[in-house]
């Protein structure tokens, strides 16, 4: 149960009431009405804003319409206090047998514990990773492919339709480079001393693998040839090959996608004809000549006239051309075509994660979505920063086989994919990160990782203490729903607890709409504060100790919380990709 969705459809309930007995005017608009946390904690359990956004339209003053609501939540048996707060913000105690009652929800659901119908199963296309398949995956794809998959679990978990989708960048001229630096590799492999790498190709040592493997399966076949014979063949090879080191590379993340969708096929099936045919047909395609770019000379300028696409019209800095000098067709062609077909699809909602060298390319994009789809479909990129690794504080080198950067797989090695998963989701996607590998595997409270799957194991490990020492008590979450008398969870900590908990339903929807999956890792380390703060109390007033000899009663109410504790921890890790920890050694 979302406890803060459920007051807020019974505020909104309560208005109604007020509006018929004819207190206020019937038909407000209360779409804005929000029920959540009061930003101060001494402030209350609940808090609304009703009183403040309907007085406008009813014409009364905030504080006359919240004494009215007031009255009526005054009245609920659930309700231990209501005030008013300010201009007119009404804020709630609640008694403690509705958060006590949270804990058998927990039990209960299990985790799926904070399963929404939000989403009502709208379909949400979250295309992610999506590198060109040039090389290996390196350290800052690793964080796209994290974000992208916790956030389409979120949406998932919200009650989206979602689907995965890498778009292979097979089409243009980087590949064409990676062809050529492939056949270099395949003279190489067959005895060819090819001397330093020629300025303009790809000189990561990955590609010795390629040629290598290119020339077992074809041997001599390319030597001599024109380029034109051997570059698809050595074009098409490696891009083969690095695809699917990047699917294995994925796969040992945990990441599994639904879609792998192909520029240089969509282009040949003529997507991008009728992508651009569908904006001639709507008047926005002409023919013009663009201003010089910012920061240019008048002499570094030729101006001539282009194909261009109306990009202002949907709030772009400038309109866009559509065809290179050559007459084919550009990138931004393409990838209009390609955002044209999801939403053909059946892709209205659209969620692209792209690297934060792509920020400029941002407002082009949304523009041309707009346009293509009559404004029927939506886009909304993340860009997702670099991250910075290293090891006590100083760079890390660069990777022997990548030759330019740290692969993704050295650091899945390094310190494991739960590791690299959860740290990626420490910070916003829109900052710089910090992966110190040192850091990171480090057993503190500084090490947001370590800290939760700490709590994980405590309470794990409590259980299992809990089935020796107690044979006779059922700890299976359903019997602990049923049997625990939670009238026994006092203590401030337990309550706090308690209410931690029964924020994760509202995380999960505030976060889905936000498209912020880094809130989930941030609730998770607090749940886990508030569990340690509990456990260290327990180590100072026996008391509060979760075995109580004597007390089968009150011990029996504390494991139902530490179960339902570990249950919002695993339920937050699924969403994360992580899998929780059963018990940590040092």
């Amino acid at each position: 149960m979302n406890i803060f969705k459920a007051f807020e459809n019974d505020i909104r309930k309560l208005l109604e009431e007020l509006a018929a007995d004819g207190a206020i005017p019937a038909g407000l608009d209360s779409s804005r009405l929000t029920v959540e946390p009061p930003r101060e904690a001494a402030h209350g359990d609940l808090s609304t804003n009703a009183a403040m956004i309907l007085a406008k339209p009813a014409r009364m003053a905030p504080r006359a319409l919240a004494d009215l609501l007031v009255a009526k939540l005054k009245t609920r048996s659930d309700v231990q206090s209501v005030e008013i707060a300010g201009p007119g913000f009404v804020n709630l105690r609640l008694t403690a047998q509705v958060w006590r009652d949270r804990v058998r929800d927990v039990l209960t659901a299990g985790t799926a514990y904070g399963d929404s119908a939000m989403g009502q199963g709208e379909a949400v296309n979250v295309e992610y990773v999506s590198a060109n398949p040039t090389g290996p995956l390196h350290a800052a794809h690793g964080r796209g492919a994290v974000f992208g998959d916790a956030l389409a679990a979120l949406l998932q978990k919200a009650g989206y339709a979602v689907c995965r989708e890498y778009y292979i960048n097979d089409a243009g001229a980087q590949v064409d480079v990676l062809g050529r630096s492939t056949y270099l590799r395949y003279c190489e492999a067959l005895g060819d001393d090819i001397g330093e790498i020629p300025a303009g190709l790809y000189p990561g040592e990955y590609l010795k693998e390629v040629g290598e493997a290119l020339a077992k399966r074809d041997g001599t076949a390319w030597k001599g040839k024109d380029e034109a014979e051997w570059l698809p063949a050595c074009r098409d090879f490696a891009i083969a090959m690095i695809l699917d080191w990047i699917k294995e590379d994925l796969g040992v993340l945990g990441v599994t996608m639904d879609v792998y969708s192909s520029e240089r096929a969509l282009v040949k099936a003529g997507a991008v004809d009728t992508a651009l045919t569908t904006l001639e047909q709507r008047g926005l395609i002409y023919t013009g000549v663009l201003e010089p770019p910012k920061g240019k000379k008048p002499d570094d300028w030729e101006p001539r006239p282009q194909t261009l696409f109306k990009s202002t019209d949907f709030g772009d800095d400038v309109d866009r051309p559509l065809k290179k000098s050559d007459g084919s067709f550009t990138y931004f062609s393409n990838d209009i075509a390609y955002h044209f077909d999801k939403y053909r699809r059946g892709f209205a909602n659209q969620i692209d994660v792209w690297g934060a060298d792509h920020g400029g390319y941002v407002k082009r994009m949304q523009a041309a979505t707009a346009a293509v789809t009559e404004g029927k479909a939506s886009l909304d990129v993340k860009l997702c920063q670099l991250v910075h690794l290293m090891q006590n504080g100083q760079p890390v080198k660069m990777s022997k086989r990548a030759g330019t950067f740290v692969t993704l797989r050295d650091v899945i090695e390094q310190v494991g994919k739960d590791v690299v998963r959860f740290i990626m989701l420490t910070r916003r996607n829109d900052q710089t990160l910090d992966f110190d590998f040192a850091k990171v595997t480090e057993q503190s409270k500084d090490n947001p990782v370590f800290y939760v799957q700490y709590a994980h194991a405590r309470c794990r490990s409590v259980l299992r203490h809990a089935a020796t020492a107690l044979p006779q008590v059922d700890l299976s979450p359903s019997a602990l729903a049923a049997a625990a008398n939670l009238n026994r969870l006092e203590a401030e900590e337990e309550m706090a607890l308690v209410k931690r908990m029964a924020v994760w339903p509202r995380l999960v929807e505030s976060a889905a709409e936000a498209h912020e999956p880094h809130r989930v890792a941030f609730y998770l380390y607090d749940l886990a504060s508030d569990f340690h703060a509990l456990w260290n109390r327990g180590r100072d007033d026996a008391s509060l100790r979760f075995l109580i000899d004597g007390d089968e009663e009150v011990t029996v109410a504390r494991l139902a919380l530490i179960a339902a504790v570990s249950t919002v921890i695993a339920s937050g890790l699924a969403v994360m990709g992580v899998e929780p920890a059963e018990e940590l050694r040092s």
